[in-house]
């Protein structure tokens, strides 16, 4: 394994290794407006959400690493505290690029890649009509990590009015993350669509006590198939299951015959299908 000391490498190599592995990141579509009026809208994937009581936000617009100035949405902000942060999908993520560029200060970014201004209702910048999620938020504060050239300057807000277009909902009133269609950033010009088989279930643990994988047997522990994602799926039970449920699998007999391996690689591909009682049934079974 390559250990990097972020003192000995140079700025530019460091932050390209750093967005390689921080991924995949989220992307504040930032609309921000300055003292005269003059809308700014870019994309920053120093981005995430901080609580939900108040619902605080935090992006980065960070001092560019070449000639350590600073971008117009962090000029922006501290002329005017407030942002419209805007989520992209994957219909307009092209255009949000576009909106990256670092045009001259006074150009609009919404007529240079094509967005609609639609007029926010509670702070003064505009919102992106095409986004799929539009936040109007108050910038509370804004807190410098540095003041060379890649340091990150934290602009922390607290949403004041979600908008959120009702085709990606689902009947529950909550945001489907198949009809959202959500991209994140990866490394260098590396983009991630969430997606198809991008997207997937984990069952949280928090809703219950987990017995933990220490407790499972020592020849399910020691499997030289069952991979620690699978180990956890077993682990995630509150007790140890005592009896076998009925499972109707003519193959179960047969792994049995063939060993320990093969009744392990069965009881995997029930997991993979999310169905843990039944891989537990088999596990327990080939020790009877």
């Amino acid at each position: 394994m390559a250990s990097i000391d972020p003192r000995k490498v140079s700025v530019p190599e460091f932050h390209s290794l750093l967005l390689g592995a921080v991924t995949p990141r989220p992307i504040a579509f930032a609309s921000t407006i300055d003292k005269t009026g003059l809308v700014n809208l870019s994309p920053f994937s120093f981005f995430n959400c901080f609580g939900a009581n108040p619902p605080v936000l935090i992006f980065s617009p960070a001092r560019r690493g070449r000639d350590n100035t600073t971008k117009h949405t962090y000029e922006n902000v501290l002329d005017v505290p407030e942002v419209v942060i805007n989520i992209v999908n994957y219909a307009m993520v092209q255009q949000a690029s576009l909106a990256s560029t670092e045009f001259p200060k006074g150009i609009n970014e919404f007529k240079k890649a094509g967005f609609t201004e639609v007029a926010s209702n509670m702070i003064k910048p505009p919102r992106v009509g095409e986004a799929p999620v539009s936040m109007e938020c108050k910038v509370t504060q804004v807190i410098q990590t540095g003041t060379s050239g890649g340091a990150g300057n934290l602009v922390i807000c607290e949403v004041l009015l979600m908008h959120v277009k009702e085709e990606v909902m689902d009947e529950r009133g909550n945001i489907d993350p198949f009809k959202l269609d959500a991209v994140a950033r990866l490394g260098r010009d590396w983009y991630c669509r969430v997606q198809g088989n991008a997207i997937f279930r984990v069952p949280r643990p928090n809703e219950k006590i987990s017995i933990g994988i220490d407790q499972l047997p020592e020849s399910i522990r020691s499997s030289k198939v069952l991979t620690g994602n699978d180990l956890a799926l077993l682990a995630g039970i509150e007790n140890m299951p005592l009896k076998i449920s009925d499972l109707n699998d003519n193959r179960i007999e047969a792994a049995r015959q063939h060993g320990k391996e093969e009744v392990h690689r069965l009881a995997q591909q029930y997991l993979h299908e999310g169905k843990i009682k039944e891989a537990w049934s088999i596990l327990l079974a080939a020790h009877e």
